[in-house]
């Protein structure tokens, strides 16, 4: 079965870190560029971060820029966000998506779910006193 599993996710207070895991079943990510997105409650889903499929290029979006950083092992065959500073507005569910590809595109933050091969089901993170 070809699938993505998050984990990592979890309740921290602000000022906290937490470091999300995007592990591949099935397929091997080498080939992939992979993009973390979130959605909040009441919100569409956005996109986070975004790396190549050789971890040479990495892309952020400006509410996590300086604090989030995202890399990967491919010969584990995972994808990392190491989520830094945490505050409350970071609450959402946390989704990785891989699309067979060598580059972020230009649009790699717009959530649309065609655009992308595999998506996983997600994991919670709660940023709280």
């Amino acid at each position: 079965q070809l699938q993505l599993v998050e984990s990592g996710g979890g309740l921290v207070q602000p000022g906290g870190s937490l470091r999300l895991s995007c592990a591949a079943s099935g397929f091997t990510l080498d080939y992939y560029t992979i993009g973390w997105f979130r959605q909040a409650p009441g919100k569409e889903r956005e996109g986070v971060s975004c790396i190549s499929s050789s971890g040479g290029s990495t892309k952020y979006a400006a509410s996590v820029k300086g604090r989030f950083t995202i890399s990967r092992d491919n010969a584990k065959n995972t994808v990392s966000l190491q989520m830094n500073s945490l505050k409350p507005e970071d609450t959402a569910i946390y989704y990785c998506a891989a699309v067979r590809g060598f580059f972020c595109s230009g649009s790699w933050a717009l959530y649309k779910r065609s655009s992308y091969d595999y998506w996983g089901q997600g994991t919670q993170v709660t940023v709280s006193s």
